[in-house]
């Protein structure tokens, strides 16, 4: 959905692909090893798993923009979008630190939710200032 190109561009949408997936695979994996360091009781895969099916939100989050997107540019569709991203961000944000917050030590809790707060906000970003081309 990021790739931003029609069926029929001669453009491959290749990097544009790479660069998604690279920044959600890479902090994904440096959330879950962080949590690990801290002494986490969750398995590795498992942290995997809740950081990528609490991308859920986002990724309909950028379905919705993209239909705000096809109506028109403006000041209301930003407003719409920058809504919709901002609680579709808040879901994501708090349901995958329950879940991983959980399995920390108490006095190491923020340390746990702030790289997760940081991945989950640049991939709000990257849908917010998506524009097609």
């Amino acid at each position: 959905m990021l790739q931003g190109g029609s069926a029929d561009s001669k453009e491959d949408g290749g990097p544009q692909f790479a660069e998604v997936f690279v920044i959600i695979w890479f902090g994904a994996v440096v959330i879950t090893l962080n949590s690990k360091l801290l002494g986490g009781t969750i398995s590795f895969f498992q942290s995997l798993c809740v950081l990528g099916y609490c991308v859920l939100p986002l990724t309909v989050a950028m379905l919705v923009c993209r239909l705000v997107l096809l109506a028109g540019s403006g000041t209301v569709s930003f407003i719409v979008r920058l809504i919709v991203v901002m609680a579709m961000f808040g879901w994501s944000t708090l349901a995958s630190t329950a879940f991983l917050a959980d399995s920390q030590p108490p006095n190491r809790k923020a340390l746990v939710v702030y790289p997760i707060f940081l991945f989950y906000f640049v991939i709000s970003w990257m849908i917010l200032t998506f524009t097609p081309q």
